[in-house]
């Protein structure tokens, strides 16, 4: 398609914008994309005139309103007091989304709709992610400037702090998603002896999921975003071929890597990047999942998000201050070393907003991949970069290329809120930078390579922070409780860091942006989706689980069929049925949520959990001794 406008750059003036649209009347709606704080984005159809005629006021904020009722701003925006105004942002890029059903008539061009970054204030208050993400990088940057114009020399940085007049924060999401064909049952047992024999990874694409990502790739292009790959992920199977020759079953994993960009950008990004992933792979009949768990007993989709930091200096030139002066002797820089401690000893208050959903948690398991304790890894030595795939946030490192130096934050998957998940890790890595600043880079990796239970001037003494073996392989599960600290099982307990760790929580409101208002507003309604999709969606899918794992009639019986069953049977009973004098698992669960015993609910929820898996090993066993 040939003259269509994909995106309008960052601060492009008001006059050319104008100019613009008016050339290309395919554009002919607006649509002011506000990020609220479980992460939704608005989306609605404005038409062009009326932007084009208001679009001194789209700018102040006054010209679109919005209510509570319609985003997730829970103690904030109330059914009493709902107004929110929505002023856009034109410091990051605007895009253009265009409906290929639906052509121009004039122009023979897909209508297009220009999705505008927006703001949402209320009572004159900036409430929403973007502006979190925003101010409190602002915030930390005005604190590094002044840490570095006090500090002239810093532990293996080649630069002087008096040198830098500017900080440059970048980050870069990479999306996974499985992709099926709709309405078809998955073969989770097929699918998982193929992940366990490495089956798919890196393997070839295949009719109507080739076409779909190889579209992606290229229409994210067209958006600059600079697409570094589009492969096979580790889940999935061979896909059958229909009478027609059409692929059915499909049911792969797949991945998308674009390059990185400033972090509000970044997070920008990554919504647009799954917009046009969903209709692309929309058009070819197939159906895809961001969930982070979309099929227990597979891997599920992470985002794995890297987090960079950068000094301009007064020649103009940018300086990674991540990265060591001496690469080959050093694995980073004194600011490298406070960020990552930062980053870790604080992260019991990130991760609440970096897993937020019961799916994100059931992700979170030992044996897919997905890291389940706060630790990182640097490499065995400074001159053989590693890459751990088992810890929390590892450092990613090119001897060759001191800018490629940064740290990759693996336990976000595609819902995480990235914008205020960023903003808690910067705000943490601020408070490791004040503490390394006057310390030498031999006296930052003992720190952080302390052992449990060895005293240390910031991190906490009960526990170790790096390890350089296989986080699931090398240590039992009470080895990484003792070692790491026990990770949360449940929303609840995630949620529940906030009040636990009061210190670490003063950490992530200094900006004064991610403020207690914004926090308490977020949990409120993690806590509200977690109640209501336990009841509504998880509880079902249990019963039917239970209520599946019936006797089998057979003429064949032994007494080790008998004994099976009877397990089964007293399984069955303790989690769904009810009597007079007890209440299964199921009611209790229930009635704790009911009644506001998020803690009683909190400690079912493993339990039922538990359960059912115990359900279906033992119906497992009872179906194969069935003939």
């Amino acid at each position: 398609m040939q003259n269509l406008v994909y995106t309008i750059k960052a601060n492009t003036p008001k006059n050319e914008i104008i100019n613009l649209l008016k050339e290309h009347p395919e554009i002919k709606f607006v649509s002011l994309v506000g990020i609220d704080l479980a992460g939704n984005d608005t989306d609605e159809k404005i038409p062009m005139r009326v932007f084009l005629k208001d679009i001194d006021d789209f700018y102040a904020g006054t010209a679109v309103q919005t209510d509570g009722s319609s985003v997730v701003l829970p103690g904030i925006a109330t059914l009493n007091n709902a107004k929110v105004d929505m002023p856009i942002d034109p410091t990051v890029n605007w895009f253009v989304d265009y409906n290929f059903e639906y052509f121009d008539d004039e122009t023979n061009k897909p209508v297009g709709t220009l999705r505008i970054p927006s703001f949402l204030i209320h009572e004159g208050n900036r409430v929403d992610s973007r502006a979190v993400l925003t101010d409190t990088l602002s915030f930390v940057k005005r604190e590094l400037l002044e840490i570095f114009k006090s500090h002239e020399k810093i532990d293996g940085l080649a630069i002087s702090g008096e040198d830098i007049v500017d900080i440059s924060f970048t980050s870069a999401t990479e999306l996974e998603f499985w992709v099926k064909t709709p309405l078809e049952e998955a073969a989770i047992k097929e699918m998982s002896a193929s992940q366990v024999m490495q089956e798919q990874y890196w393997e070839r694409t295949h009719g109507a999921v080739r076409c779909a990502l190889e579209k992606c790739v290229v229409e994210l292009d067209k958006y600059d975003l600079n697409v570094e790959m589009g492969h096979k992920e580790v889940g999935g199977l061979k896909a059958q071929i229909d009478e027609s020759g059409h692929l059915t079953h499909v049911c792969e994993q797949l991945e998308i890597d674009w390059r990185f960009a400033d972090a509000v950008q970044a997070a920008d990004n990554e919504i647009l990047v799954r917009t046009i992933v969903k209709e692309t792979f929309r058009t070819e009949g197939l159906e895809v999942s961001f969930k982070a768990k979309p099929m227990i007993g597979l891997a599920g989709n992470g985002e794995h998000t890297h987090i960079g930091l950068a000094a301009i200096t007064s020649d103009g030139k940018i300086h990674n201050l991540f990265a060591a002066n001496n690469p080959e002797d050093d694995f980073m820089s004194a600011v490298g070393y406070g960020s990552i401690m930062g980053l870790l000893k604080n992260y019991e208050v990130i991760n609440p907003f970096v897993s937020a959903t019961n799916d994100s948690l059931n992700r979170l398991k030992p044996g897919f991949e997905a890291p389940v304790c706060i630790v990182t890894s640097l490499g065995h030595t400074p001159k053989i970069p590693s890459r751990n795939r088992t810890i929390l946030a590892g450092l990613i490192r090119d001897l060759k290329n001191p800018m490629a130096t940064r740290f990759e934050l693996r336990a976000c998957n595609p819902y995480t809120n990235t914008y205020l998940v960023l903003a808690a890790a910067y705000s943490a890595i601020l408070d490791g930078v004040r503490v390394a600043v006057d310390r030498s880079s031999v006296d930052l990796l003992t720190e952080l390579s302390k052992k449990a239970g060895q005293d240390g001037f910031y991190l906490e003494k009960s526990r170790a922070y790096r390890s350089e073996e296989d986080v699931f392989e090398d240590y039992t599960a009470e080895e990484r409780d003792s070692m790491f600290g026990i990770p949360p099982a449940t929303v609840w307990e995630n949620m529940e860091a906030f009040e636990k760790y009061p210190a670490k929580v003063n950490v992530i409101t200094a900006s004064g942006a991610l403020r207690l208002q914004i926090i308490k507003s977020f949990k409120e309604g993690a806590l509200l989706r977690w109640k209501t999709e336990l009841i509504a969606r998880i509880l079902p899918e249990m019963r039917n689980i239970v209520r599946k794992s019936h006797k089998i009639e057979t003429d064949f019986r032994t007494d080790q069929d008998s004994y099976n069953w009877n397990k089964i049977k007293t399984a069955r009973e303790y989690l769904a049925k009810d009597s007079i004098e007890s209440k299964s698992l199921f009611t209790r669960l229930t009635n704790a949520l009911n009644g506001g015993d998020y803690s009683a609910a909190s400690k079912l929820q493993v339990e039922m959990y538990d359960k059912i898996e115990e359900l279906k090993q033992l119906y497992d066993e009872y179906k194969k001794n069935i003939i």
